[in-house]
């Protein structure tokens, strides 16, 4: 496993949003794989993840076989190609990108080598097909027009959110953005989209128009209120979900509205009480994750994403919780903007911020303004010696520092 993974890292920033020629290509060199099995292709500035995880349950209660491919992992490279929660083993893996290997010697007579990420979603489109699954949820690695995994033709394109993030890429407003995101809806689909800004609900319409999308909008077409689901397939009262945050129901009214859309398109029956059951039990790695008693994870990565995390912390102040934070963060990210918006929208917090071992975090030199932790490892450790029963830490900021922390609490 160690020389693959040493392969796949030394194409890290090779190729980088340089078309999608060389992709069609390669899946073409390897028979269209991702031909085989339907597709639900998500999207959005934040929310994807816990979009597809409230719908891989929903599809797994149902008795179905779900290929979930995501980024970037918490735990593992390989948690991002995975099978009803469960992912892909050593011998598969390994296989599988031999396979690709060969297959990149036929590309490299008309094409350049592929990057890491186009590397692993032929990977995960070809073991999806092996393991015949019945569908497959996919999760855009930036944007969507131009994303690499826009080769597939997902039967449902699914958008969560649309903020400012990646502009360097995606571009500055929020309609260059839209215009990105909804690259992935296909002639003739359908699309389930979030509540959006106007201008880029505009966009997400206007696309819809041209390629004749059957468009399903949230608070239009189907809501979730207060634990209340409504929509034309479906109306269930009292749901409960696994993830915390109130925002999380926007994310599981996408998964129910795509689920529902998906199951009444090839006539199949839904029980309520599966439902329910999925909702309930659905959890993601690094999203607002308790992880110990005293100690939430959640991967904020960007400005939108700190606003909903910054809504539930104001929530745990209101039921009289004492939180602490602490932020770790790379230093291509607006990270600035981020620590200035939680000074400001939660004064009393006591914020701490750290460097981690991911190449590019923040180093000392970046943090001389704020209080600044040495070392989160005998940070952590302390707070769990000396936490009181009302006191809470929010570990938080880059997705990388969230998978460095929790490797580091689940060994201890």
């Amino acid at each position: 496993m160690f020389e693959v993974e040493k392969w796949l890292h030394s194409r890290i920033g090779l190729n980088f949003r340089s078309g999608l020629g060389r992709m069609q290509r390669a899946v073409d060199l390897l028979g269209n794989p991702e031909k085989a099995y339907p597709i639900i292709h998500v999207t959005g500035t934040n929310g994807k993840g816990s979009t597809i995880a409230f719908m891989r349950e929903l599809f797994v209660s149902h008795g179905k076989k779900v290929g979930t491919f995501t980024s970037p992992h918490i735990v593992s490279i390989h948690d991002r190609i995975c099978i009803n929660g469960q992912p892909i083993s050593d011998a598969d893996f390994i296989r599988l990108a031999n396979q690709v290997k060969e297959m990149e010697q036929r590309l490299l007579e008309t094409h350049d080598q592929l990057s890491f990420f186009e590397l692993l979603t032929v990977i995960a489109l070809l073991y999806f097909k092996e393991q015949e699954v019945d569908l497959v949820l996919l999760e855009v690695g930036i944007g969507g027009l131009l994303d690499t995994t826009n080769v597939v033709t997902g039967e449902i394109a699914v958008i969560t959110s649309i903020g400012l993030d990646h502009q360097e890429t995606l571009g500055n407003s929020l309609e260059e953005i839209a215009e990105q995101k909804a690259g992935i809806f296909k002639p003739e689909r359908v699309a389930v989209i979030a509540n959006l800004a106007p201008e880029a609900q505009l966009v997400c319409q206007k696309i819809a128009e041209d390629l004749d999308v059957t468009l399903y909008q949230a608070d239009r077409d189907f809501s979730f209120k207060s634990g209340d689901f409504s929509s034309s397939l479906a109306d269930l009262t009292q749901l409960k979900l696994g993830l915390e945050g109130a925002y999380q129901e926007e994310n599981a009214a996408l998964a129910l509205q795509a689920f529902l859309l998906f199951m009444t398109e090839r006539g199949e029956k839904v029980n309520e009480k599966a439902i329910r059951y999925a909702l309930k039990t659905t959890s993601w790695a690094g999203r607002l994750e308790a992880v110990t008693k005293h100690i939430y994870l959640d991967g904020a990565h960007n400005l939108p994403a700190l606003e909903r995390l910054v809504e539930f912390i104001q929530e745990k102040i209101q039921q009289g919780y004492q939180p602490q934070i602490l932020f770790g963060a790379l230093k291509r990210k607006d990270y600035s903007g981020m620590l200035d918006y939680l000074t400001d929208h939660l004064p009393d917090t006591a914020l701490y911020v750290t460097s981690f071992d991911y190449q590019g975090s923040l180093e000392e030199k970046d943090l001389s303004d704020y209080h600044r932790v040495s070392s989160y490892r005998d940070f952590i450790d302390d707070f769990e010696k000396s936490a009181g029963e009302r006191d809470l830490l929010f570990v938080t900021g880059s997705l990388y520092f969230i998978s460095e922390v929790r490797a580091y609490l689940i060994k201890i």
